[in-house]
């Protein structure tokens, strides 16, 4: 426990990223109390707080990435034991949030399944959401409670402004859709975007059908909030050496890298490919090629502005910039 401005404060780290919430206690202070987790015989979850919560303010880690539905469970489950334990507040620090592709109906019956997410936390008993670079912003309305959605970008662009590219830079969006993420890095790197035209016969399939912008001669970065597979992004990339790029780079906010991705990664012309840590890769995910950018920083100020009842907005900015 930490006891920080007169308020009692604990962390736990549920299963999905544990290495990340040891980086928040670190920069933040707090130490991670004890939690036991779990299983039946038939896979059912146990969860029991080894410490009393009883009028904390509690901050819990856990990104509900791959396995999507476990993590998912963990979670609910933990949010509950916590309220009946009488925490204060439940505060979900959750960088990744599952289900977040699923935030509209595309097709007429379809469930908004981002939507139910919401709705289980809710219910169950959170009282606040920090989370990182929603898949999409609306999102943040499903919720009746605080969400804070805070943002990579400031890191992404640092990184590759210590690279020094001489050559002239070009932001790239994947598709129509990424286009103001594309700007927004653009402006920050005073560089041009260009932007993938492209369409989805089927989830997870990609075929590109030409590049808005100039590119030739250029070092290119694309830019997106999640990789999963990898096809879009590889195929943008071969797209764009095919186009005149000089040399291609990938960033992204949520390294999903579900399967085939890493062999695509591999095999493809990208030089890197730069993600953040919103999601703990296991050995089998990672390449010479990922490069892996700690969020736990920006987390960390995060939790302790809350605490200390300060504003998050300097949070969202870049050299004096709302990032968007």
């Amino acid at each position: 426990m930490a006891i920080l401005d007169g308020v009692k404060v604990k962390l736990f780290s549920l299963s999905a990223n544990k290495k990340l919430a040891k980086e928040i206690s670190g920069i933040s202070g707090i130490p991670l109390s004890k939690i036991d987790l779990s299983r039946f015989a038939d896979g059912e979850i146990g969860v029991n707080l080894e410490e009393t919560v009883r009028g904390h303010h509690v901050f819990l880690v856990q990104p509900t990435s791959s396995p999507v539905n476990e993590n998912i469970m963990e979670l609910l489950i933990t949010i509950d034991a916590m309220k009946r334990a009488s925490a204060k507040n439940i505060n979900i620090v959750m960088p990744y949030y599952g289900y977040s592709r699923q935030d509209r109906k595309s097709k007429s019956r379809q469930p908004i399944s981002a939507k139910l997410v919401a709705n289980l936390i809710e219910v169950a008993g959170a009282t606040r959401v920090l989370a990182m670079d929603l898949h999409a912003a609306q999102i943040q309305g499903f919720f009746d409670i605080p969400i804070d959605n805070f943002r990579a970008m400031p890191l992404l662009v640092e990184y590759f402004k210590e690279k020094n590219f001489n050559e002239e830079l070009v932001i790239v969006s994947p598709d129509h859709g990424g286009a103001v993420r594309a700007r927004n890095m653009g402006e920050s790197m005073d560089a041009p975007i260009a932007i993938i035209d492209k369409r989805r016969p089927k989830p997870n399939v990609a075929e590109i059908m030409g590049i808005v912008g100039d590119v030739d001669g250029k070092i290119a970065i694309i830019v997106d909030d999640m990789i999963d597979t990898a096809g879009t992004i590889t195929a943008a990339a071969q797209a764009l050496v095919d186009a005149g790029a000089k040399k291609v780079f990938a960033c992204c906010t949520h390294p999903l890298f579900s399967k085939p991705a890493i062999d695509r990664i591999n095999n493809s012309v990208l030089e890197e490919v730069v993600c953040t840590n919103t999601i703990q890769l296991p050995l089998s995910k990672k390449s010479p090629k990922i490069v892996q950018l700690s969020i736990a920083n920006i987390i960390s100020q995060g939790i302790l502005n809350i605490i200390y009842d300060k504003p998050l907005s300097s949070l969202f900015e870049y050299q004096g910039k709302n990032i968007k």
